[in-house]
């Protein structure tokens, strides 16, 4: 007896699906192959009575799901509805999920309370889901994005819940607030050349508001240690990615090219040996792809770049909404010694040299303003310039040490400046972007 069973459902529509044949093969031949995949599929399958004359209803069959193929994708559902699997004709109600076979018919829908879909008595489809996320009588969609959009510039969303928005979460501490962000990026009425959901929008009104553009508390209020009611602007530790461009950036070795394949840079020999089913072989990559923003640098599984992992990226395990941020030791071993960094300190040594001026404290001073945005107090210059005196009588005894570190990385250097000179410089540029406030937005 071939009639319907679950076994013979899974294993058409793994030979259907899954076996390898060339598209130009004949009907017969196409046939006739199938049939054999079925045959093969795995010993421990295959069924005895597939032989002589008993394997005439497989060819049949095998023939009908050829032409439910060349109409659309098969479903088991389709392949059910041959005679023979018993040939059962099926309708919307039995092609329904059912919880068991007492309980209620469980139809697609969205959840009452959040509303319904009006479909004139259709059953609903994944457009129609889609267009109920964006409906207007849904501002749940708005409200997650715009808290979301308010963490990426303040740390923290109006509800730090970004992944549960809801009743299981925080209430917002500005729920007014959050409403009004969220009818703006639905339905904008401050911009009138802004259209429906426009993401720019929503972050220039963000950005251009008076709250963003507070200064940073240098200490936490008694009354509200988290700045929740935002009497302050936050000072958040850039993401593990921005880490990476910062550098480059202030260097001037950043390429701003847009898109195209993932970057590889210098990472650790045998850093992915632990993947050895097939073994991988990583280049670094040479020219402007070291200089490439860190939203390109490639990631191999779960094993993500040393310094991207250092600096808290997830492992995309699973999905992470809102990512942990951390202050460890070893946080400045990478920005002192990640190639990528020492590059960029050189570069950086290199341009305080010929765009600072002409005295170190000077040079020194640019050096620090460009990293972090201010000028640098007295405490810090004179610290920063004896650190800048020491470095050069050390390399004054060891010149070959000096020449080293002055040609270190790929990029070209500049051959007027005395490796001497520029050693001792790139020792102070190495400490300016160690500094947490370079990695730091105020």
């Amino acid at each position: 007896d071939a009639g319907c069973d679950v076994w013979s459902v899974g294993v058409t529509t793994h030979v259907l699906l899954c076996a390898e044949l060339p598209f130009d093969l004949p009907e017969e031949a196409t046939e006739e192959a199938l049939v054999a995949a079925a045959r093969n599929v795995d010993l421990s399958f295959r069924r005895p009575q597939w032989k002589g004359e008993a394997m005439q209803p497989a060819r049949e069959f095998v023939r009908a799901c050829m032409t439910v193929a060349r109409q659309e994708r098969p479903s088991a559902l389709q392949l059910l509805e041959h005679p023979w699997f018993g040939g059962r004709a099926t309708t919307p109600a039995e092609e329904d999920v059912r919880v068991d076979e007492t309980g209620e018919v469980v139809t697609p829908a969205v959840p009452v309370s959040l509303g319904s879909l009006a479909l004139d008595g259709r059953r609903p489809t994944r457009l129609d889901l889609a267009n109920w996320i964006v409906s207007r009588d849904n501002p749940l969609t708005a409200r997650v994005f715009a808290n979301r959009m308010w963490r990426q510039f303040f740390g923290t969303g109006l509800s730090k819940t970004l992944d549960d928005l809801g009743s299981q979460g925080e209430w917002p501490t500005h729920p007014e607030l959050l409403d009004w962000l969220a009818a703006e990026f639905m339905e904008p009425t401050l911009d009138g050349s802004s259209h429906p959901w426009d993401v720019r929008h929503l972050i220039r009104t963000i950005v251009l508001s008076h709250t963003y553009r507070q200064a940073a508390g240098t200490r936490p209020a008694e009354r509200d240690p988290d700045n929740r009611l935002l009497a302050h602007q936050n000072r958040i530790r850039v993401d593990a990615e921005i880490v990476r461009d910062i550098a480059l950036s202030v260097s001037g070795l950043l390429v701003e090219k847009f898109g195209g394949p993932s970057i590889k840079p210098v990472q650790p020999e045998r850093y992915l040996a632990a993947l050895n089913f097939p073994q991988r072989d990583y280049s670094a990559d040479r020219g402007e792809n070291l200089y490439r923003r860190g939203l390109y640098v490639h990631w191999q599984r779960t094993f993500l770049h040393p310094s991207l992992s250092t600096f808290d990226a997830p492992s995309r395990e699973e999905c992470t909404v809102n990512r942990v941020n951390s202050n460890t030791p070893l946080q400045a071993l990478v920005l002192l010694n990640d190639p990528i960094f020492v590059e960029a300190a050189r570069v950086f040594a290199a341009r305080a040299l010929t765009e600072g001026g002409t005295t170190p404290r000077a040079q020194i001073e640019w050096a620090f303003t460009q990293a972090t945005g201010r000028r640098p107090n007295a405490d810090e210059a004179a610290i920063l310039l004896d650190l800048h005196q020491k470095s050069r009588a050390d390399f004054v005894t060891d010149p070959a040490r000096a020449r080293q570190l002055a040609t270190v990385g790929e990029a070209p250097a500049d051959r007027n400046l005395p490796p001497l000179s520029l050693a001792a410089m790139m020792t102070v540029t190495r400490s300016i972007l160690n500094l947490h406030e370079t990695i730091t937005r105020n």
